[in-house]
């Protein structure tokens, strides 16, 4: 005979079911808002003939606070008007993660855009330096600490006043070079064996924050090579979107003497359907250097892994900061909150640059039109 339940202990747990159920929900909404890939991440995937200029010179900005993580500065690709520059920027990071930046490879004939991404370890990134902590090989602006993330002040640009999880750690850099592409006349460089293993790790696009700051970007002809010639008035900013104000750093110099190229940006714009395709193409990337071309290849082929890996392990990353990891302290419970206020914060600052953007461009268009 069934034992019969008293109608309170019933209402009891409905109660601890519905709590059970809300603690659920409200920690998928933390990790979701804090780690959800971008819709579509600009650039991936895009090849094109001509190798992008060399990295400008510039100083980082100050960290605006707790819970950013430093992403740098990279040549992105317009089919309209070339090279641009995406400024460096700090972003409010998920918790537990760091970024490893894109870089362009040349391979087949072509130089070709490996977006970056998100992880619990930094994979390769060509052997580029952007430096502040991306000297070609790992990071080193920083570490995860539990639920907090401490910086390095040897290399990383930070307030103790504003930042007190801070250490120092001396860095040495051996690539000293301005080059922003892997392959023959750059960085020749391959995965290490951690950087491999490493690839095969959950990964998360770019986030919204991210794509955005790239889309704005493409909206100012002075960002562009053809323009700037290497050395952008925005070279790196405080936060993502803002490109005015005391958050701006200007470009000291460029990389390297910018020489503008010889062919048309649709010239240069190789589309998926001839890519590889043609056997002008296929000989032309031989006669380049066969041994850059099976490098880069095989970067490719851990690119595509890491999508394999994002697609099938999908429900592990949203699991990793509440599951896999010990129960945050009170401090860091607090961090987590401040970080989550910041991200908040952030996405209205960029919709709120995003709408001044669309009205300069407007006024322009107008008085354009008057001319």
């Amino acid at each position: 005979m069934a034992k019969r339940v008293k109608p309170g202990k019933v209402n009891q747990m409905k109660r601890s079911v519905r709590w059970v159920i809300l603690g659920i929900l409200t920690a998928s909404t933390l990790v979701l808002s804090l780690s959800t890939p971008a819709a579509a991440q600009i650039g991936v995937g895009i090849s094109v003939r001509i190798g992008p200029p060399a990295l400008p010179v510039y100083a980082q900005p100050i960290c605006p606070g707790p819970g950013y993580l430093w992403t740098p500065g990279y040549w992105a690709w317009n089919d309209d008007g070339g090279y641009y520059w995406v400024p460096g920027t700090w972003v409010v990071a998920p918790v537990g993660m760091l970024w490893t930046p894109g870089y362009w490879g040349w391979g087949g004939g072509f130089y070709r855009w490996h977006g970056g991404y998100w992880g619990p370890h930094v994979g390769f990134y060509g052997g580029i330096n952007y430096g502040f902590g991306y000297g070609g090989v790992g990071f080193f602006g920083g570490e995860w600490r539990g639920g907090a993330f401490f910086y390095n002040r040897s290399v990383v640009n930070v307030n103790v006043r504003n930042v007190t999880n801070v250490y120092n750690r001396t860095v040495v850099v051996n690539n000293t070079r301005t080059v922003s592409f892997n392959g023959p006349g750059g960085i020749e460089a391959r995965p290490t064996r951690e950087e491999e293993e490493y690839s095969h790790e959950s990964h998360t696009q770019a986030l919204s924050a991210q794509t955005e700051h790239e889309h704005m970007a493409s909206q100012n002809r002075q960002n562009f090579a053809s323009e700037n010639h290497g050395r952008p008035a925005v070279a790196a900013t405080a936060r993502p979107g803002e490109f005015s104000g005391h958050g701006v750093v200007k470009a000291k110099a460029a990389g390297e003497p910018y020489h503008a190229p010889k062919m048309s940006t649709q010239e240069a714009r190789v589309n998926s359907e001839n890519r590889g395709g043609n056997s002008n193409n296929r000989e032309m990337g031989r006669s380049e250097n066969n041994k850059a071309k099976n490098n880069n290849n095989e970067a490719r082929n851990n690119g595509h892994n890491n999508n394999e890996m994002r697609n099938s392990q999908q429900e592990n990353r949203s699991q990793m900061s509440s599951h896999n990891s010990p129960k945050p302290t009170k401090q860091e419970q607090k961090q987590q909150r401040q970080v989550q206020k910041q991200a908040q914060t952030e996405q209205k600052r960029a919709d709120r640059a995003r709408q001044q953007q669309a009205k300069a461009e407007q006024k322009r268009n107008a008085h354009e039109g008057h001319r």
